[in-house]
């Protein structure tokens, strides 16, 4: 479990995450509305050298940033009902980029075999405090992990 004080630090966690990933990372976030995937996806395109905004993609699904170290595929599956399978989702999640999946759990079978999962809550005293817990699937995700993990500790 990680704790971030507030939104720099959301960012800031984000910032290392792009710094360490690797083509082929997959990183899926959960959590309610308002509890950071978006602010995390923005540090990670930083980290990644990409200085494009970010948004949301909730009404395209993806949203290819190519202009950084790594491609970054920004996908928000949220009102996915059915097609996943349509999309070709693979070629994103073996790609040369990193795919980050909001939430990914709406994918059901059509996750990637092998993804590191943030869960990010909301505190319910302080408003800016998010809990971050670690999900691990797969042998890559854990090495993911802890490369972001030691970078954490060192900065």
């Amino acid at each position: 479990m990680l704790t971030l004080v507030n939104t720099n630090a959301t960012e800031k966690l984000g910032k290392i995450i792009g710094s360490v990933a690797e083509p082929g990372d997959n990183l899926v976030l959960t959590g309610d509305l308002g509890a950071g995937k978006t602010t995390l996806t923005k540090g990670i395109a930083l980290g990644l050298g990409i200085d494009q905004m970010i948004k949301s993609p909730t009404y395209t699904i993806i949203r290819e940033y190519q202009q950084g170290r790594l491609p970054l595929y920004h996908m928000d599956v949220y009102r996915i009902e059915s097609g996943a399978d349509d999309l070709g989702l693979d070629d994103y999640f073996e790609g040369e980029g990193l795919s980050v999946i909001e939430w990914g759990k709406q994918l059901g079978e059509y996750l990637p075999e092998d993804y590191l999962e943030l869960i990010l809550a909301k505190d319910e005293q302080e408003e800016q405090l998010r809990q971050v817990e670690w999900l691990i699937h797969g042998d890559k995700a854990e090495k993911f992990q802890a490369r972001i993990l030691n970078a954490w500790e060192t900065k």
